[in-house]
């Protein structure tokens, strides 16, 4: 049996079966459905669900204890933490370390509050220097650009409008990965699908996109 599953019996014709980022897997039926069908449908899925569930699975990251000696990630490298106290509240990178300076070191939800926000200024300098250099390419204008957390993206475009959303902790992947999902949003600019024309296009400007997003993947 599947861990985090949910069956809904309802109303309907036909039977369906989703994978949320949550992990859970909901299985709505209708409501005749026998366990022997149930059983049968999962079991003919199973490939499929597993595969949806360990996509998921990556953008799952335990919850860091925000004390000295945890990695975090940005740019591609991991630096250690070093939670100090100190009067004046400051975040910055010393050689491999990540120094995070306040006045209470147990105040779990200030030490977050300052390392969010670093993250955050972070990626808007860094993706908007991509970004002004891959629109050159593209030859498009970016209307406005948001930068949040996303669960199950790393990019997304909405091209009749002009917007760039950008999964915050692309900033913690290597600048090739970085470049490769700002660019391939832009991309969209031009080519709204991911069609022939799109990889052709993405292909041209950026030979080896393949590489970077087997990065991106794992790195």
């Amino acid at each position: 049996m599947l861990d985090n599953l949910q069956i809904i019996y309802k109303s309907v014709k036909n039977i369906s079966i989703k994978v949320k980022p949550t992990l859970e897997v909901v299985l709505t039926v209708p409501t005749n459905t026998t366990q022997e069908k149930i059983d049968q449908i999962l079991k003919k899925r199973h490939d499929w669900i597993l595969a949806q569930l360990n996509y998921f699975k990556k953008f799952q990251q335990p919850a860091k204890e925000l004390v000295s000696g945890e990695s975090f990630a940005y740019l591609g490298r991991n630096y250690r933490l070093k939670v100090s106290t100190a009067t004046n509240e400051s975040i910055k990178l010393i050689g491999g370390y990540l120094h995070v300076n306040l006045s209470d070191k147990s105040d779990h939800n200030k030490k977050l509050q300052l390392i969010e926000t670093w993250y955050k200024q972070k990626a808007e300098d860094y993706f908007k220097k991509v970004i002004a250099k891959y629109t050159k390419i593209v030859k498009q204008e970016v209307a406005k650009i948001s930068i949040r957390k996303m669960k199950t993206r790393w990019g997304s475009c909405n091209p009749k409008k002009s917007y760039i959303n950008l999964n915050l902790d692309l900033i913690k992947k290597h600048v090739f990965a970085i470049e490769y999902v700002i660019f391939h949003e832009l991309v969209h600019l031009i080519h709204y699908n991911h069609d022939q024309k799109f990889y052709h296009y993405l292909a041209t400007h950026m030979p080896d996109w393949k590489i970077r997003k087997l990065k991106l993947e794992t790195n």
